[in-house]
């Protein structure tokens, strides 16, 4: 019954991809029947802690799994006795000897024989560290041990050292036995140092004598060269190889290589191939540019691709949906025509292949840093894409629901998410949606299908270049019985004090099955205690810092983990308090905002000078969702959790180099620069490279600056020598400019007090905000609407009126001091076509103040709420005439003492 309904279910989706022109709209139209609960998806992890930089892995027919590491070890996992061993250790080059640049290269990937149950045969890419190739190679292990004498080179080609970056390296086999692997273009993304003209993120083609690797035309865009592919081979028996039909060119042309099945390739990183149908899928992690150029050419995608076919899938010459690059002169800057996707030219002088290409092929799904208007699914920030398996079953063999029978799953190394990619009976796209959506993965690196039929994940870890903690493999389960507490967070109400220090710690947790639970609390230093019931209270006596967490155990004996907060007993955050004088919400052109900052410290003296203040104007709180007012939180909480939200941590550690600086190190360096705080915050949204070395930091163009700069203030937060600039008095008045700037409408008040710690433990900062929002909202900001639209006008954001009724709500706002209300209005013909009424709290709320709305504007005067309490405040408007057609638009509201 279930194969019948899902075979209707395709039949649908396929008759609506094609009634919708398999339009990426079809995205909203998928179906939603029967969609799994995604908490019966459940991570049980196999191995954690123990890898140095995993690259990809095998499963082996009796769930051994063995995996790469990059520094040349083959790990095996041995399922039964849940123990991790070597099996080989290969001598790869993995560090490169010129100063600031990483390598990339090592032991890239892995695979095992079709027939492995019996021929025992491994095949591994790698780079050897005496010879600059790249190598395939195949193995024979015995006894949970591979043989360094039973190596069997397959295929090996020149591969550039000493530079960075892309090396592909992903090995897997078709249902036909045919063995693909995946190589990188072997090129830099970076400028060439000291010179005019660069690359900037766009598509690498400068082909000026001595910068081969700065032109990906003589790899990937090359027919006769084996960098930038994905190979297809069938290997014999004795280690050799034939050509298999059905590959890109013929078998003895010499200006093109017959292993090739994909060209045009930049790093295919992640690849796998459906085991029905042959399709090949894979992950291409793409250019960093943020923005297009239009003498350039796009900005940066990363892409997932499908090979019905052998093909040419574009770089350098194209990227995405066949955007295409500008030939450019790197002696003088002049840009030339774009690339034709129907007729590729290569005519760099590194070119040994053919000068006429195949016809490039548009990518299957292409994603920027930026939001994706084509897949918004994808979400935004850093990008690394991978491919994973088409999940089909095994015979007999069923873990997950028939629901998924068929789907793509594609993954994010950087952002961490999961995608099912569902496909018409032909292939071709039809949608996208989260799958294993609870789970949160560490940079997962590849993902396989195992002989039980589930799926296999293996984490890199957060970090780059490094053995890290969260680094592991992990099996997801389907749990069709019993399912484990869902944990949302746990909070703790006061995360220091002096001794005795009483710590309350509450859990947010739901069984979804409505089992009892029992809770097991880890106090930290080998203190357990079991509790009934989500709440904790404990007296610490002794001082020190203490990581607190907590299990959640049901009937069964299933259980989830919390996160984990230190708190500190023996000191205790300081206090910091901001009074203002006047309206809590809003600041006014030119009129004073009178602030007055205390600090107090239990159990300490205040340090006066430790006290720092300072103000700042930014974009990035509209009034939906403005935290406006006062926000007191320790110093850690604020930036640092909005770091950890992003992707940040990935590339960067507090006190580590990873593949960026260690954030401590950054912020030493810009201490005594001025402007620090908004020189990083720049560089967190638009991205940067060249400061630290070679490799770029993702820009995340979505990211309001307000967060950025909170970021950035966390980060400079880090140096001993923080807030050595000068502060505001404790005490004061700040001018507003009698010219609000309206890209930047947040007035941000702040103040910080670090104490002096105490013996044994370290200084506790805490900082307290206050943000107040210009008088004026632009439209942009109006959330909270009822039978509004919205339209462009002369480049901004404009709302159009009601042709009836309608309101704006503007959501807990201090009316201090505020007595009239303007509306701004343009395209309005007739005056007093409309009339408003202001109302307190709701909809039929205490009338505040009434009138009509000119052909310009409506300027209401209010009856002044002395209060000082936050309100909800309706603006209600209503047509005179019915009906009205030619409707004006809102541009603005402004507030005015």
């Amino acid at each position: 019954m279930n194969t019948l309904r899902t075979l209707m279910l395709s039949g649908i989706t396929f008759l609506l991809s094609f009634l919708f022109g398999q339009s990426r709209a079809a995205e909203n139209h998928k179906l939603k029947i029967d969609t799994p609960d995604q908490s019966r998806f459940v991570k049980v992890k196999l191995v954690q802690g123990q890898f140095t930089e995993p690259t990809e892995m095998a499963i082996l027919p009796n769930l051994d799994i063995l995996v790469a590491q990059r520094r040349g070890e083959i790990m095996i996992y041995k399922n039964h006795a849940k123990t991790l061993k070597e099996a080989l250790k290969l001598d790869v080059y993995y560090k490169a000897n010129v100063p600031n640049v990483n390598a990339e290269e090592g032991l890239l990937g892995i695979a095992i024989d079709p027939n492995f149950a019996i021929n025992k045969y491994i095949y591994v890419f790698y780079s050897p560290i005496k010879t600059a190739v790249n190598r395939l190679s195949r193995f024979k292990m015995v006894n949970d041990k591979i043989s360094p004498s039973s190596e069997k080179i397959v295929l090996e080609f020149y591969s550039q050292r000493e530079i960075c970056c892309h090396t592909g390296g992903s090995i897997t086999f078709g249902p036909d036995g045919l063995l693909y692997v995946s190589t990188g273009d072997n090129s830099t993304p970076f400028d060439v140092p000291k010179q005019e003209f660069v690359n900037k993120g766009y598509a690498p083609l400068d082909n000026r004598p001595g910068l081969q690797q700065y032109d990906a035309r003589r790899s990937s865009g090359n027919t006769n060269d084996l960098r930038g592919k994905i190979l297809r081979i069938k290997v014999k028996s004795d280690g050799t190889y034939s050509i298999p039909d059905g590959n890109l060119f013929p078998k003895n042309d010499p200006k093109s290589k017959p292993e090739i099945f994909v060209m045009g390739n930049r790093n295919p990183y992640r690849i796998s191939v459906d085991q029905q149908t042959g399709y090949l899928y894979w992950g291409e992690v793409g250019p960093d540019a943020s923005g297009d150029n239009e003498l350039r050419g796009p900005r940066g995608y990363d892409e997932i691709n499908q090979a019905r076919k052998a093909g040419f899938f574009g770089w350098p010459l194209f990227i995405g949906n066949n955007y295409a690059y500008r030939a450019y002169d790197y002696t003088n800057g002049q840009s030339g025509e774009a690339f034709n996707p129907l007729s590729g030219i290569n005519n760099s002088p590194n070119n040994t292949g053919l000068t006429q290409l195949p016809p490039a092929q548009p990518a299957f799904i292409w994603y920027p840093y930026g939001e994706s208007k084509e897949f918004p699914q994808v979400g935004s920030g850093g990008r690394t894409a991978m491919a994973g398996p088409v999940y089909r079953p095994k015979p007999g063999v069923s873990p997950y629901p028939a629901y998924y029978n068929g789907k793509l799953l594609i993954y994010e190394w950087m952002r961490g998410w999961v995608k099912a990619v569902s496909m018409s009976p032909t292939g071709d796209y039809l949608a996208m949606e989260p799958i294993f959506g609870n789970m949160e993965l560490a940079a997962p690196i590849d993902m396989e299908l195992g002989p039980d039929g589930k799926i296999y994940i293996l984490e890199y870890g957060k970090g780059w270049f490094t053995k890290n903690p969260d680094a592991g493999i992990v099996r997801v389960d389907y749990l069709k019985g019993n399912r484990p507490p869902q944990i949302n967070k746990m909070e703790i109400k006061k995360t220091s004090g002096l001794l005795p220090y009483k710590l309350i710690a509450t859990l947010n947790v739901k069984d979804p099955d409505g089992d009892t639970l029992s809770y097991i609390w880890n106090l930290g230093k080998g203190i357990k205690k079991t509790t009934r019931t989500p709440v904790l209270t404990h007296t610490f006596t002794q001082k020190g810092e203490y990581a607190i967490s907590v299990k959640a155990v049901d009937k069964a004996g299933a259980s989830s983990a919390s996160n984990t907060i230190t708190v500190f007993a023996g000191n205790e955050h300081p206090e910091v308090e901001i009074r203002l004088t006047g309206n809590k919400s809003f600041y006014f052109p030119s009129k004073p905002v009178s602030y007055q900052v205390l600090v107090t410290d239990n159990g300490s003296t205040v340090n006066k000078k430790r006290i720092y203040i300072s103000s700042t104007y930014t974009e990035g709180l509209d009034l939906a969702g403005a935290q406006l007012g006062h926000q007191q939180a320790a110093q850690t909480l604020i930036g640092k959790s909005l770091m950890l939200k992003s992707d940040c941590s990935t590339c960067h550690k507090v006190n580590e180099v990873s593949i960026g600086p260690s954030f401590k190190k950054v912020s030493n360096k810009y201490q005594q620069n001025s402007k620090a705080i908004s020189y990083l915050a720049a560089k967190v949204v638009k991205g940067s490279s060249g400061v630290w070395g070679e490799v770029p930091m993702p820009a995340h163009p979505t990211m309001k600056e307000g967060e950025a700069k909170e970021i950035a203030e966390w980060i400079m937060s880090l140096s001993a020598t923080a807030n050595n600039k000068p502060s505001l008095p404790l005490a004061g008045k700040i001018i507003p400019p009698a010219t609000i700037n309206t890209g930047k409408p947040i007035f941000t008040l702040k103040a910080s007090y670090s104490d002096m710690g105490a013996p044994g433990l370290k200084f506790l900062s805490t900082t307290n905000v206050v943000n107040l929002r210009s008088n004026v909202i632009e439209a942009r900001d109006l959330k909270d609407i009822s039978e509004f639209g919205r339209r462009d006008f002369s480049g901004t954001e404009a709302l159009i009126l009601p042709q009836d009724a309608g309101w704006i709500k503007l959501k807990q706002i201090d009316l201090t001091d505020i007595s009239s209300l303007s509306i701004v209005i343009k395209e309005m013909g007739v005056s007093s076509e409309y009339s408003a009424e202001i109302r307190l709290n709701n909809q039929n709320g205490q009338l505040l103040g009434k009138g009509s709305i000119s052909a310009t504007a409506g300027n209401l005067s209010l009856n002044v709420v002395k209060d000082g309490q936050l309100h909800d405040v309706y603006i209600i408007f209503k047509a005179n005439k019915k009906g009205i057609k030619d409707r004006p638009l809102l541009l603005n509201i402004k507030l005015s003492t």
